[in-house]
């Protein structure tokens, strides 16, 4: 990773998959559109792609595989042992696909960041693009908002706008939400840096 300012906010990146949010961060920083670096990236599956990636960019990985622990709770208090080694400014979750305890979310109050692909409180939960369109909806989109223990349920950070095509399935409509989301994530982290700076006395 490039180097950053000596007050740049502090991430810790959690995944499941390829990450493909964590690569638009990445750049993100790499680029110095964000004054950020990521401390580490944790994903709860062994074969996450994204992984590799945050290891060809350099960034320390751990892999902490939920399958391991007897219960929900266990898995959680482990994980916030791990985070909490790398005293993170954010916990970014970019395709973490976990449910997480009431117990983790308040660990993380204020500092918890996750990206759902709808416009808040549209629409929360799975299937989202699905049910925009069968919803009639004339635009869709995505929304970067802070976690709290009810679903999909946080105060928005910023949002993301698409408007929905006639000829559009469910399939098309997720791609272009999807490229919105690569540009939406790093610009709410901003946001959020920038006003914790600009309230730091």
């Amino acid at each position: 990773m490039s180097e950053q300012s000596s007050n740049a906010a502090r991430l810790v990146i959690l995944i499941s998959g390829r990450g493909s949010n964590m690569l638009s961060i990445i750049q993100a920083i790499q680029e110095k559109h964000l004054d950020a670096q990521i401390a580490a990236v944790i994903s709860n599956r062994p074969d996450a792609a994204g992984i590799v990636s945050a290891q060809q960019a350099g960034i320390d990985t751990q892999l902490l595989d939920h399958k391991s622990f007897e219960s929900r709770e266990a898995f959680d208090a482990s994980l916030i042992q791990v985070i909490d080694r790398y005293q993170p400014d954010y916990v970014v979750l970019a395709g973490f696909m976990r449910i997480l305890t009431a117990e983790f979310v308040a660990h993380y109050a204020g500092k918890l960041i996750n990206i759902h692909p709808s416009l808040l409180p549209k629409f929360k939960g799975l299937h989202t693009h699905q049910r925009a369109l069968e919803a009639g909806e004339s635009e869709h989109g995505a929304s970067v908002h802070f976690v709290t223990a009810e679903l999909d349920d946080g105060p928005v950070i910023l949002q993301a706008k698409v408007p929905v095509m006639a000829d559009d399935s469910a399939e098309t409509l997720a791609a272009r939400v999807l490229e919105q989301e690569h540009m939406l994530y790093p610009a709410a982290l901003k946001k959020l840096i920038d006003e914790a700076k600009a309230n730091t006395p």
